[in-house]
């Protein structure tokens, strides 16, 4: 673990200042102010560990050591990273960070670190993510993702497992060995995680016609599992198939946008539309770090599909795909205004999470009180209660009482 950070101050350079932004709080009963006696209760719905660089070489059984991914620096001086399931080694650019962005991308080591900048944003627990552990997932190899998968289990639990009622990460798994799946379900059931995360693709790689997915009966023991030890289910963005896809101009935007937060839809509607919620009616699932924007339009898209082509669709559900989202899903995001007028239209208050995502630059952090008064200042006292924490309390089964304690 590492040492405790006694104070901690992250001065806001130029290219951020644009974070700091906001309409204010007047009118509000409670605010996001990490100083605010009657501040909200808050919950990160995502963030990510800072895992050690060296923490699957050091732990992994050695038949699968010479598989994992590779960094290097080339003799220009520029990092690369190759992993099993990409084509190419990609450039790794954070060497080129500088302030607050720098920052970010040194933040995150350290359990009681982590609490000292979660206390600069107002927040009282989070779920935690893999970072490097993302790569976990980049191999058509079910069994060496596992492999991977049980290694990060284990630390994350050794790193965050005594502070859990405030720091809650969330175990890994490989959902394709399904065996390997439900014995690691159960484990880490066991040393007291709540919630797993699964690709958003169960195979890793472009869609196959005919491969395994979600909509598939093999999963059901899996799906069982995950009922029977009450775990949450997420798909964290990114995950299941590479997302560095375009390349050249325009190539971050498109990358992020499309091949890392659009596919995120895909796992969702193949529980709502095979009748997987229909057999595990307390199965509770969801979307990580995609926004929440698309919601409305894929609960519209999925029930217009099942009206208009009735004649190919199987199997007749008891409810409409859109009520098995309503019911036991959810979504989480930063920011998105737009998502949250839908949120108020469409009656969705109870399915969106709010997530500072920290430490990415994705992120709001250090400064979410200013997102959150930009974003949420159309919404009730009650209706950003619900987003900034108790959907996540509820989701997560989180002790409000016990996470609103310092540690």
């Amino acid at each position: 673990m590492a040492d405790v950070i006694e104070k901690r101050e992250v001065a806001c350079d130029e290219v951020n200042a644009w974070r700091l932004k906001t309409p204010g709080a007047e009118g509000w009963t409670q605010t996001a102010r990490p100083e605010d006696p009657n501040k909200y209760f808050m919950v990160s719905a995502d963030t990510h560990a800072n895992e050690p660089p060296d923490l699957w070489e050091k732990r992994i059984d050695a038949k699968f050591r010479d598989r994992l991914p590779k960094t290097w620096v080339d003799e220009s001086g520029v990092r690369w990273r190759k992993s099993e399931g990409s084509d190419r080694p990609d450039r790794l650019v954070l060497a080129d960070l500088s302030g607050q962005d720098q920052v970010r991308s040194r933040s995150g080591a350290g359990a009681k670190n982590r609490l000292v900048d979660h206390a600069l944003d107002g927040i009282d627990a989070e779920i935690i993510f893999p970072n490097k552990g993302l790569a976990m997932w980049y191999t058509p190899d079910p069994e060496f993702s596992q492999a991977q998968c049980g290694v990060y289990n284990d630390w994350a639990w050794e790193e965050f497992g005594p502070y859990s009622k405030k720091l809650i990460p969330v175990a890994a798994i490989a959902p394709a060995d399904i065996k390997g799946a439900i014995v690691e379900i159960q484990r880490t059931a066991k040393l007291g995680y709540t919630a797993v995360a699964f690709p958003v693709k169960p195979m890793f790689g472009p869609p196959q016609v005919g491969e395994l997915n979600y909509n598939n009966p093999d999963f059901d023991p899996i799906w069982a599992a995950l009922q029977d030890t009450d775990m949450t289910l997420c798909f964290h963005v990114a995950t299941g198939m590479d997302p560095r896809t375009t390349r050249g101009i325009g190539g971050a935007v498109v990358n992020y946008v499309w091949h890392a937060l659009a596919p995120a839809i895909q796992p969702m509607v193949n529980l709502c539309a095979s009748g997987v919620i229909e057999r595990f009616p307390q199965l509770r699932f969801g979307s990580v770090e995609a926004g929440i924007g698309f919601v409305p339009w894929m609960l519209e898209t999925m029930d217009e599909a099942y009206k208009k082509h009735h004649f190919a669709v199987r199997p007749k559900l008891k409810k409409l795909p859109s009520e098995y989202y309503r019911s036991n899903g959810f979504s989480t995001f930063g920011e998105d205004e737009a998502g949250l007028v839908f949120a108020q239209k469409f009656g969705m208050m109870d399915n969106f999470l709010w997530a500072n995502d920290y430490p990415h630059h994705e992120g709001t952090w250090p400064h979410s009180a200013q997102a959150i008064e930009r974003n949420m200042v159309d919404l009730n006292n009650e209706e950003r209660a619900k987003i900034l924490g108790l959907n996540a309390a509820r989701i997560f089964r989180i002790d409000i009482e016990a996470a609103k304690k310092p540690l």
